[in-house]
């Protein structure tokens, strides 16, 4: 696999650094010239110095054979910029843009993105696990962020709990993969009875989250 990261800061460069390790062609392209020597040192050959959201910059990449394209750099603005160049006009197969601003998600999602990466969404997420706060937290989005797969555990004020599956009131498009009920692994069916303590995993249509919480989730 050839991937070009746009942005050479901590992610970049541990990004690359995990690429060249599994035996991968990477190219880290980093604007700022004193900084794209540092990175050499650490990682020679494959830094390349230039604006990752020029044109020109791109074309000398070798874009046209890249299989995947990362911009990870601070602004999510030259994110979206690189990774719609990628997409449009070089047909890179796949991008994946770093979003700083969760608020941008739904932006990046509309305008063709493959992928997104938010460190704060993630890291929200699992704050809001640790103190139970929500009951609702997403494990992987699918389809350019039009599919999630969300984990939602049940309380015992869960309109869900002691009820069999085909009893639920599940939101339209909206399936259930999983039962985890401490070290078990159930396969749902109709009559699979859910429990407080249980945590459902779940496939549900972008916009459905709040839904499914109301149907499974804690009232």
């Amino acid at each position: 696999m050839y991937a070009i990261i746009v942005g050479g800061g901590k992610i970049g460069f541990y990004l690359a650094r995990t690429l060249l390790d599994d035996g991968h062609e990477v190219l880290l392209i980093e604007k700022d010239a004193d900084h794209t020597h540092r990175l050499e040192e650490g990682l020679g050959d494959v830094v390349m110095h230039g604006n990752g959201a020029d044109v020109r910059v791109l074309e000398r990449s070798g874009i046209g054979r890249a299989d995947v394209v990362v911009a990870v750099t601070g602004y999510d603005e030259d994110n979206l910029v690189v990774c719609q160049m990628a997409k449009r006009k070089f047909g890179t197969k796949r991008v994946v843009a770093r979003v700083n601003n969760p608020l941008n998600e739904d932006t990046f999602r509309m305008l063709g993105i493959d992928a997104t990466v938010s460190s704060t969404r993630i890291i929200y997420s699992l704050l809001e696990e640790e103190v139970g706060s929500n009951t609702l937290v997403c494990l992987a989005a699918l389809a350019r962020g039009r599919l999630e797969i969300v984990e939602v555990s049940l309380s015992n004020e869960s309109p869900a709990a002691n009820k069999a599956v085909k009893e639920l009131r599940l939101p339209v498009d909206c399936i259930l993969m999983s039962v985890i009920r401490g070290d078990e692994i159930i396969v749902p069916r109709g009559d699979t009875v859910v429990k407080a303590g249980d945590a459902i995993v779940a496939l549900v249509r972008q916009g459905g989250q709040e839904s499914l919480r109301k149907a499974i989730g804690a009232s």
